[in-house]
């Protein structure tokens, strides 16, 4: 920022009205808000991404569902690979020692375990979307609340320059151009959430895409004879199906 910038942002906080502050102070939490968010759901997303490879690696090398479910049992799950596993499990152990016995077990085995299933992914996709709300709010509000900021300046600027009586270029030029800061300051804002916004719905679709498509290669494992209850049995996994 030169010495004309400076100079230019200064006068305008010295001049500004206390509605003027307070629309400076709503953009500032707009952009800490939205930074926070795309700092830590980038974090969470990167650890997420790199478990997740590693459990699925773990799976389908995995001599048995029993060993998955012991190693899932010492290990709590921690990404939404491993959770739809031990969720999918523990429905398809359920049925098959205790049967429909209440209302919400009623059907058949893979009618339970679907439903199961769904409910897991329904739980993911709330959580991977969280935040979002603000990304999207933050980048569709920022831009009007500068423009709000900008137009109430230069209101007041426009005031104070007939109550002088002076009404050539360099005494209009000034007070209209440093209310343009607010107006480029709401911008700044929305530029980053949005695009953080459209990232991270993108980086969402795709894990959700992939998380399908594993519930379909475990709701067939799971539904061709296999038994998570005994120990002692074992039900090989073949690793091609973790291509599908």
């Amino acid at each position: 920022m030169d010495a004309a910038q400076a100079a230019g942002f200064a006068s305008f906080l010295a001049h500004t009205d206390a509605v003027g502050k307070s629309i400076l102070l709503v953009l500032l939490l707009m952009s800490l808000a939205s930074w926070t968010l795309i700092a830590t759901k980038s974090l969470a997303a990167l650890l997420e991404r790199r478990r997740s490879e590693k459990f699925l690696d773990v799976f389908w090398n995995a001599p048995s569902l029993a060993a998955v479910r012991t190693r899932l049992e010492h290990r709590h799950p921690d990404e939404p690979f491993s959770r739809l596993a031990w969720h999918a499990i523990v429905a398809s152990r359920h049925h098959q020692r205790h049967g429909a016995s209440r209302l919400n077990e009623a059907g058949s085995a893979a009618e339970f375990l679907t439903r199961a299933m769904r409910r897991a992914i329904d739980e993911d996709t709330a959580r991977l979307e969280s935040g979002l709300t603000v990304l999207a709010s933050v980048g569709s509000t920022a831009p009007f609340v500068g423009l709000f900021g900008t137009v109430w300046a230069v209101y007041h600027a426009l005031v104070n320059i007939g109550l002088s009586g002076q009404g050539t270029l360099d005494r209009v030029a000034g007070p209209v151009g440093e209310a343009l800061i607010m107006t480029a300051l709401g911008l700044a804002v929305a530029i980053p959430a949005v695009l953080a916004y459209n990232g991270f719905v993108r980086s969402n679709r795709l894990v959700l895409a992939r998380l399908d498509g594993f519930a379909h290669d475990l709701f067939a494992v799971l539904t061709t004879g296999s038994h998570v209850g005994d120990a002692d049995t074992v039900v090989p996994l073949k690793p091609a199906a973790a291509k599908a």
